[in-house]
């Protein structure tokens, strides 16, 4: 798997100063768009796109400082329409325009090309069973969120704060499938950097009708990874999602799917004990 996702890299390079097709590095890598997406962002800490971006800019910087082409010149190659556009985005990397680059030799960014290597890891074992579930329905209520990697999100809990516990209990008296009690559900998630969004819906695995005051999610047939854990609040949850991204996938034959993960979690004082559905296809 490395050494495929190694070959995705390169031809990133090969693809720069064009368009880059990411459903061809998928191809390379052997794997799902949609999984080299999420595997990479997990193990780059940034998403493919924006690494393709930085890239892109990184090599646009040099010729910037270079002083052969003018800037135009520069900008077209490097996929931007105007010199304006190109300086928003040059500005955005490297906190300075190419104009200013160019005149003051400024010290610029630099993204470095990613090579991945086996780190050997996992000295704890990771408990997971596969389960085959067809489509069933959540019943409760949604919002979008900001990404937090560490520590409590405050806008979840904001969120489940405004639910409130009365309706919380009413969600919990519904509950009657797999996985069973509250869940807390995320999908869509537009990247994985800190502060990007993603859907996060609070509810229950239900065959009864959704109450008035709550909306309905119809998850699809898929096969399910199902992950446990147990340990601190919250750092264990945080943590058991870096782990599936960046161990137990690259270690075995599943890739991740797109569709909603479901996470139960039960708290006792400071120590958390949860369940995470991960959707995946052999």
């Amino acid at each position: 798997m490395l050494e495929r996702l190694n070959e995705a890299m390169a031809r990133i390079e090969q693809d720069l100063e064009g368009e880059v097709d990411v459903k061809l590095l998928a191809r390379i890598a052997g794997t799902s768009e949609y999984h080299l997406r999420r595997l990479f962002s997990a193990l780059a800490g940034i998403p493919l796109s924006e690494y393709i971006r930085r890239r892109k800019l990184t090599r646009a910087a040099s010729e910037v400082l270079s002083g052969q082409d003018s800037l135009l010149d520069i900008a077209v190659r490097w996929g931007y329409g105007s010199n304006e556009a190109f300086a928003r985005a040059f500005k955005a990397m490297h906190n300075t325009g190419p104009q200013e680059a160019r005149l003051q030799k400024k010290a610029l960014q630099s993204q470095q090309i990613l090579t991945f290597r086996l780190t050997v890891e996992g000295s704890t074992s990771m408990e997971y069973r596969i389960v085959e579930k067809d489509a069933f329905q959540v019943v409760g209520r949604g919002t979008r969120v900001p990404l937090v990697h560490l520590g409590m999100n405050p806008a979840i809990v904001e969120f489940v704060k405004g639910i409130g516990m009365p309706t919380l209990e009413r969600m919990k008296a519904l509950s009657d499938g797999e996985p069973g009690g509250l869940l807390a559900i995320t999908s869509n998630q537009e990247g994985s950097q800190e502060g990007d969004h993603l859907d996060y819906f609070q509810g229950v695995v239900t065959t009864q009708q959704a109450p008035e005051d709550m909306e309905t999610m119809t998850v699809p047939k898929n096969t399910w990874a199902v992950f446990r854990s147990e340990g601190p609040y919250p750092e264990t949850i945080q943590y058991m999602w870096r782990d599936i991204y960046t161990q137990w996938f690259p270690s075995n034959s599943y890739q991740s799917v797109e569709g909603p993960s479901l996470l139960q979690t039960q708290i006792n004082g400071d120590t958390a004990t949860a369940e995470l559905w991960i959707p995946v296809t052999s």
